[in-house]
């Protein structure tokens, strides 16, 4: 995960930064998800915070299931945020989840 644009650079050293022990496989998925097209726009800090949330809500958490079982996003989201919590203090983040826009708090 070596050179790349500043963006990249920067977006990889946020990562390290923001959640250290992130497993390799979660953290490479997270790196893509953060430099794709529709998070551009955003500052490198937003878009690894919303690359990390989401696939901590999807791969960690029952948000899915909970979806399928036909909460609404928003219900699925408040039901699921003590463990993408949990998650991201296991993986060495000291930021929490604001349930207003993900920003952290």
């Amino acid at each position: 995960m070596a050179g790349g644009t500043k963006r990249h650079q920067t977006i990889r050293r946020l990562l390290r930064a923001t959640i250290p022990r992130a497993p390799m496989a979660d953290a490479e998925i997270i790196f893509e998800h953060a430099l794709a097209g529709h998070l551009r726009h955003l500052p490198p800090s937003t878009a690894l915070w919303l690359a990390t949330t989401s696939r901590v809500r999807h791969a960690h958490t029952d948000y899915d299931a909970l979806l399928a079982d036909g909460y609404d996003p928003d219900a699925a989201r408040f039901f699921v945020v003590a463990d993408m919590e949990d998650v991201l203090a296991d993986w060495g983040c000291s930021k929490k989840i604001d349930m207003e826009g993900e920003e952290p708090a």
